[in-house]
């Protein structure tokens, strides 16, 4: 099978098609100084990222025995998003041959969609400065679905925003939230081995792990011909 039209393929953002750390990582300890704790790592950020920007700011300041109450995580929030919409692709870079990848899937037919934990408005935001949103037929964040990934209902959304059938339909992504969504909806999936997770990508239960994007089309044919 070379030809994937009818096929709908779903990629996770952060550490799956975009290098966000460096700009997450700004953010963050922007917000972390600011309450005096010390500064995370861009290690920390890789292993952090994944549930949104409350949950980054929840297992940051967890790590130092620090728990806001519910009124105060909101300002934090706030403050975190406020400063990361500023610059937001300051340092943020597709990874490479993502976008020869890309390349190849639409030529090959495929309709691509974004499936991803972070706000849709900051998802649109970043994939438009890099110039990158066209490519998409729907970007879902988890703002934009009552359940949020590991739930299935955010990927089976994200595939039927996107004119897709979940039959018909693949999941790209780097972390368990991505693999659970996918496997709860029937779908296979692809890890991305140097993205974003505190589990090695081997042991996330993937269907593939793959280390180079200029491998990612073939795979994606095998894994939806099977």
């Amino acid at each position: 099978m070379t030809n994937l039209s009818g096929y709908t393929i779903a990629f996770d953002l952060d550490g799956t098609l975009i290098e966000t750390v460096g700009d997450i990582h700004a953010a963050l300890n922007h917000v972390l100084v600011a309450e005096g704790v010390p500064a995370a790592t861009l290690n920390d950020i890789r292993n952090f990222v994944g549930q949104g920007a409350r949950a980054l700011i929840i297992r940051a300041l967890a790590v130092h025995g620090v728990h806001p109450d519910e009124f105060h995580l909101d300002a934090l929030t706030e403050a975190y998003i406020a400063h990361y919409a500023r610059a937001i692709a300051a340092y943020s870079r597709p990874f490479p041959g993502l976008l020869d990848a890309l390349d190849r899937l639409q030529g090959m037919g495929a309709t691509l969609c974004v499936c991803t934990n972070k706000r849709t408005d900051l998802s649109v935001q970043l994939l438009s400065t890099l110039r990158m949103a066209h490519r998409f037929a729907a970007i879902v964040g988890a703002d934009a679905v009552k359940n949020r990934k590991p739930h299935p209902d955010h990927y089976l959304h994200t595939i039927r925003a996107a004119h897709g059938d979940p039959a018909r339909s693949a999941m790209v992504g780097d972390s368990i939230n991505d693999v659970l969504s996918a496997r709860a909806s029937g779908a296979p999936v692809a890890v991305y081995a140097f993205g974003y997770t505190d589990t090695a990508p081997d042991l996330l239960g993937a269907d593939a792990v793959f280390t180079q994007f200029t491998d990612l089309p073939d795979l994606l044919v095998r894994l939806l011909d099977a």
